[in-house]
């Protein structure tokens, strides 16, 4: 019986839970596109690892003493060590590859890629199947380079034609001999060099990036392995299988892959969390208006267990249309992702891979949120008293207000402090546990505050709208859970939207600060692609008419003990007081060759004063003894620590190189145009006085935050629905007070506006909620995180308000369906509703 009264409640109610089911809809496609995404990408890159490791048995390595900051500090083996492995038993082929940046120039001028994906210069190897040719030959002397028919043809380029390859040095004029198809490298270029040329350009003169082994039929790669490992250096190199290669390159993808999950996934659990709240509205609101029926149920014999089973199965119903039509909706999102990297520059080519775990976590999803947020209203329902059923009117059993106030206290204290562990250093899976408290904890609260918040928000409303007004903020009052609930979805995704705002807003002044504050050079010259060594550009720049002082600076990382940590390197420290503001507390910034400045913060920490020394291990596993030579005041452009160029150049093949800060006599368009005429070479770089380096942070700023809203979008949307769906659920729930107030009087066009009035009054309410939370936490993650440079705390009062707005306007446009249906009632019908 229960059974047939679960579906036929689900076909009576079917346009009631089409809202609902949309709810689902939207979250569930959110987790099924990013996991079907994330799996398509996870399978494009086992397919490309396949193929670029096929038939290798052995890899030669150098062991990796550091995480490097960029592959040119990478460390290599020397190429003498591949005819000690040629001559190792079971050795069929041994092939030295060298690996480097390596950045095309198009037709027009501009580099092909670098927005992401990387940019490859390799050696060209005639016995390597992966790459093979398609038009030309490969190359055979300096000057000549084969390049990907990918990169060719977004360069406009063909065999034949006269182009320059950018390297970590002098750019090269090189000539295209040759075309190769290495198949899908998923937006990344490649330029291939004979192999002196590399090794010379790419890493130093008789060096290889790594050793690759064949082996001979009937030689399995582990023995193999062991015997070439016995011909190695005591220290310094390794030997590992090519199944271990493989692995190990499918490791940093899986990670990538990961944290991109990760991300958008917080993203989808921040809409489910929001379509939560919908749920739970529309099923306590659908068992209130059905408190009758449910009373007769009772009558005629059914258990508490089977009401509350009846109104469950409606929520499963609702979660397996949800999951369903959410799951087809999530293969497109993911066609959409996959266009959207596309036009990024990052081709995954190919279709979608379907797995079972997006289908399954589809299912357990919709199912699992759906049941759980009608599950209180259920259990509700099952308290109705069987002799509720002779009653004309039939109120459910509620519970006082003061047990939520107490209860909602409770809860947002403990996500207060949850939130507060986890900003202060404790696990960040807290700071999520504590703000989600906090939502529902102010969310039980809400029925408390929404009295007096209501009240005022409609206090203009009888003298701007007369009786529509008044009866709209009344609507709102008459039940202030449905209000509180409806407004608490909104709130979730306004709070979220406004503390990145704060936050942004925030790095905005603090940058601003730090630049008007720190940066003393007229300009900053840095790359838009990894891949840059600033020592022949300064050369350039220095014979500029007008330009006084250039002052280049290389990033990297050393190991202390097993603490790693990243310095900034430089030619003349002593350059540093003019470009960078460089404050010395004691001692000089005169280096030597092995010389260190350090922060007076890390001065403190690790107990350092001039004269100390530092034993300090780079990627090359060389080690070098670094003198305190002096110690200076905090500075955010400068970071903790400062080393001598010819101490870091010993220990890298490239030094990674950051940027160059240039002084000039005076600051005006002409030395300005000068610089860039003198940099015309290396289109990869471009040139920005003050203004310009505050406008490109704000715009990466601007652009990272546009992402988060966008993917926030998504949660407000939802609680638009939720609000379209109380409203036309308490139109409902109203019919027979409308068709009264018709009856009386009441204009259609009145109708429409007190339920418009309705709408907004509530969305404005979750809008303040949220802008306020968001407002709390945005500044307590500024206050928590000021130590590493988001030192100035701006709201940005403009952008709140604008939010505030937003609100409003998403209260109107939800109310436009429910207003209107509510002024389509037929008068005698809807006074006769029951």
């Amino acid at each position: 019986m229960i059974l047939k009264v679960t579906l036929r409640n689900l076909i009576a109610h079917k346009l009631r839970l089409a809202l609902t089911a949309l709810a689902v809809i939207l979250g569930v496609a959110f987790v099924a596109g990013t996991l079907v995404f994330t799996d398509t990408m996870g399978r494009q890159f086992d397919d490309l690892f396949a193929k670029t490791g096929k038939g290798v048995a052995v890899q030669v390595r150098a062991k990796k003493v550091i995480d490097t900051a960029d592959d040119s500090d990478a460390p290599t083996v020397p190429a003498s060590l591949a005819d000690t492995v040629s001559r190792v038993p079971g050795v069929a082929r041994v092939s030295g590859e060298v690996s480097g940046f390596a950045a095309l120039v198009g037709r027009d001028g501009k580099v092909v890629g670098g927005s992401g994906p990387p940019q490859l210069g390799i050696a060209w190897d005639p016995n390597d199947h992966d790459n093979p040719m398609k038009a030309g030959r490969g190359p055979a002397t300096a000057g000549e380079v084969a390049v990907d028919a990918k990169a060719a043809e977004k360069a406009g380029l063909k065999v034949g034609d006269r182009t320059r390859v950018l390297i970590q040095g002098p750019p090269q004029d090189v000539t295209i001999v040759g075309i190769v198809d290495p198949g899908n490298l998923m937006g990344a270029t490649v330029v291939a060099f004979d192999q002196g040329t590399a090794q010379r350009l790419l890493l130093k003169p008789d060096r290889f990036s790594d050793i690759t082994v064949m082996a001979q039929s009937g030689v399995g790669e582990t023995t193999l392995r062991d015997r070439i490992a016995q011909v190695l250096p005591s220290t310094g190199y390794e030997a590992i299988t090519g199944t271990k290669m493989r692995k190990d390159n499918e490791s940093d993808i899986a990670q990538l892959l990961s944290f991109i999950r990760t991300f958008l996934l917080v993203f989808a659990v921040i809409s489910i969390f929001v379509g939560a709240f919908i749920i739970f509205n529309t099923f306590s609101m659908l068992v209130a208006q059905r408190s009758r029926e449910l009373a007769l149920l009772r009558a005629v014999g059914a258990s508490r267990k089977q009401v509350t089973r009846a109104v469950l199965g409606e929520a499963i119903g609702v979660g397996i249309v949800g999951s369903t039509l959410g799951l087809a909706a999530g293969i497109g999102l993911a066609l959409l992702l996959q266009a959207l990297f596309r036009a990024a520059g990052a081709d995954l080519g190919g279709g979608l891979t379907l797995t079972y775990q997006p289908v399954l976590w589809s299912y357990v999803v919709g199912i699992v949120v759906t049941v759980s947020a009608a599950y209180f209203p259920a259990r509700r329902a099952a308290k109705v008293p069987p002799v509720a059923a002779m009653r004309d009117d039939v109120a459910m059993p509620r519970r006082s207000l003061r047990v939520r106030l107490i209860a909602g206290s409770v809860v947002t204290v403990l996500g207060a402090v949850l939130s507060g562990y986890g900003l202060a250093g404790g696990p960040i899976a807290l700071l999520g546990a504590g703000a989600a408290l906090v939502f529902v904890g102010v969310a039980m609260l809400a029925p408390v505050i929404s009295r007096p918040v209501v009240r005022v928000l409609g206090a203009a409303y009888p003298r701007l709208f007369h009786t529509p007004g008044r009866l709209a903020t009344q609507n709102a009052l008459r039940n202030p859970r449905r209000t509180a609930a409806t407004a608490s979805a909104l709130m979730i995704g306004l709070a979220l939207v406004s503390a990145i705002s704060v936050m942004s807003s925030s790095a905005k002044a603090s940058i601003s600060g730090q630049v008007d504050k720190e940066f003393a050079a007229d300009y900053m010259v840095t790359p838009v692609s990894p891949g840059f060594d600033p020592a022949e550009p300064a050369k350039a720049v220095r014979a500029v008419p007008g330009v006084r002082l250039v002052t280049s600076a290389y990033q990297g990382r050393f190991k202390v003990g097993t603490q790693q940590h990243s310095f900034l390197a430089t030619e003349r420290p002593a350059d540093l007081v003019q470009a960078a503001k460089l404050s010395l507390t004691s001692g000089s910034s005169e280096l030597g060759r092995d010389g260190l400045l350090v922060d007076d913060a890390t001065a403190t920490s690790d107990r350092l004063r001039v004269g100390s020394t530092v034993m300090a291990r780079f990627a090359d596993g060389g080690t070098e003894n670094l003198r305190v030579t002096g110690i200076y005041a905090k500075n955010q452009l400068l970071g903790a620590r400062v080393l001598a160029l010819p101490a870091y150049a010993a220990h890298s093949t490239h030094p990674a190189g950051l940027g160059m800060m240039i002084n000039t006599d005076k600051a005006d368009a002409a030395t300005k145009a000068g610089i860039e005429r003198a940099l015309s070479a290396y289109p990869n770089l471009k040139v920005q006085d003050q203004s310009d380096v505050k406008k490109n942070a704000q715009k990466s700023i601007d652009s990272f935050v546009t992402l988060l809203t966008v993917l926030l979008a998504l949660s407000i949307v939802i609680a638009a629905l939720g609000i379209i769906n109380t409203l036309a659920l308490s139109v409902i729930e109203r019919t027979r007070e409308i068709g009264l107030l018709r009856a009386v009087g009441t204009s259609r066009r009145q109708t429409r506006r007190m339920i418009r009035l309705e709408s907004v009054v509530i969305a404005v309410f979750g809008g303040l909620l949220g802008i306020a939370i968001g407002v709390v936490f945005g500044i307590a993650i500024q206050h928590a995180v000021s130590d590493e440079g988001l030192n100035v705390l701006s709201v940005p009062v403009p952008t709140l308000v604008g939010y505030l707005l937003l609100s409003a306007v998403i209260g109107v446009l939800a109310a436009l369906w429910p207003a209107w249906r509510a002024s389509r009632l037929d008068v005698l019908k809807a006074i006769a509703f029951e």
